[in-house]
């Protein structure tokens, strides 16, 4: 209740009015049962759009420190994410993961929408990077199609680092559903899990128009040390 109160009451229709959404491809995310929406990481404001512009409740994962701070800050925090329906998962653990992972693939079970990031995390210069296998593993367990989502232009409105966004259209593109379940009996095999995740990845750099780097973000600690990208497409 509380997610819809502060999307279609609340927060909803004061965002739409100042970052007027312009969504290509919104009709490609189906009206019913799982859907694994993918979507490629620019921004923290991310999460505020997709969930946002979704006709469908949209569940992403966030590691549970999101929802403990104190003070006025954590309990906006708090309020935050849970309005936006995420789901706080215990990621200081070696299990962190497989928890996120178990998490998406209940929502997926009971019929709805799960969020992921394939990355893992925000780029660090607005290209885009490897994807992780999770995304793939979700799609083979759960059997739901994957549509890719691309943000084209988050980065700028509200780039990492920046506390109040920019006032200015965003703008995103939606790709059509990706069905894996040819690989239905493979589960578990891992060069199946990257070909599936780098269809993905393809699907994203495609829809997006982002330069591609074959390297997990994650393991990057400057931008310095980022590679030539090994895949480049200009933007539309």
């Amino acid at each position: 209740m509380f997610y819809w109160l502060l999307k279609l009451v609340v927060l909803g229709p004061l965002l739409r009015l100042l970052f007027r959404p312009k969504v290509e491809g919104l009709a490609n995310v189906p009206g019913t049962g799982p859907v694994i929406l993918a979507c490629n990481h620019l921004s923290f404001s991310d999460s505020i759009f997709t969930p946002l512009i979704m006709k469908r409740k949209v569940t992403f994962v966030a590691k549970a420190e999101y929802f403990t701070g104190k003070g006025i800050k954590g309990w906006f925090s708090r309020m935050f994410f849970l309005g936006a329906g995420t789901i706080p998962v215990d990621r200081s653990g070696g299990q962190a993961a497989q928890a996120a992972l178990d998490t998406l693939l209940r929502v997926l079970r009971e019929g709805n929408v799960a969020g992921i990031y394939p990355e893992g995390t925000r780029s660090p210069d607005g290209r885009l990077y490897r994807g992780k296998t999770g995304v793939a593993r979700l799609a083979l367990e759960s059997g739901a199609p994957v549509v890719p989502m691309a943000m084209l232009n988050t980065d700028e409105i509200q780039p990492t680092g920046t506390l109040i966004p920019s006032i200015k259209r965003v703008r995103i593109r939606i790709g059509e559903p990706l069905d894996f379940s040819r690989y239905a009996d493979q589960r578990g095999d891992r060069f199946v899990e990257r070909a599936i995740t780098d269809e993905i990845m393809y699907e994203l750099m495609a829809l997006s128009g982002r330069e591609y780097v074959d390297v997990y973000a994650s393991t990057l600690k400057t931008s310095v040390e980022v590679p030539a990208p090994t895949r480049t497409r200009k933007a539309a």
